[in-house]
């Protein structure tokens, strides 16, 4: 199955489709080349679009430093988010293959959420009910338990909580920061 389908499987029905990503075997590398990457390239030009909204207030260099704002406040949060549950973690990263499992984990949750961002620019003001559907990440990350084959019952709650919590803040940090240095 491709990797599209694999994402759309993901949103439509996370539990079948984290059963489905299993059972594709993606190396993560595979996952950011021809999944993350692009979309985060998308996210980028879908940046432009309010250009079309409101030409006075989003000028090309405006739009422009926007663009690579959202660009690099994903790009950063695979990798600290990856960082920080191996870290925090440890009993899921122990070889090197759950360790890829945990950076696809990361990498399909953000995929999922640099969706929404990228509807989220294309509408005009803002599409309230998108910000709403950050609470499904929840829901994903909880399907994806066995994925990562977290087995502990007791910091399955902790882990969602955290890792959710992680991959919807964290852009929005970063966002934040890198808006008050640059724009």
């Amino acid at each position: 199955m491709s990797l599209i389908k694999n994402i759309a499987l993901l949103i439509v029905s996370p539990k079948m489709g984290w059963e489905e990503i299993n059972l594709s075997g993606y190396p993560t590398h595979k996952v950011l080349q021809s999944g993350f990457y692009p979309m985060l390239a998308l996210l980028a030009i879908s940046s432009f679009s309010l250009m079309l909204y409101d030409p006075t207030a989003w000028t090309l260099s405006k739009t422009l430093m926007h663009a690579i704002v959202e660009f690099s406040s994903y790009f950063a949060t695979y990798f600290l988010t990856s960082y920080l549950l191996g870290s925090l973690y440890p009993e899921i990263v122990k070889t090197a293959t759950a360790n890829a499992r945990l950076n696809n984990f990361i990498a399909y949750n953000l995929i999922f959420l640099v969706l929404l961002e990228i509807f989220n620019n294309v509408l005009a003001d803002g599409f309230s009910p998108i910000y709403f559907l950050l609470l499904y990440t929840f829901v994903i990350v909880y399907k994806g338990l066995d994925y990562i084959n977290m087995k502990d019952e007791e910091k399955k709650t902790k882990f969602v909580a955290v890792a959710s919590m992680l991959m919807i803040c964290l852009p929005l940090v970063f966002r934040w920061t890198l808006e008050k240095m640059i724009i």
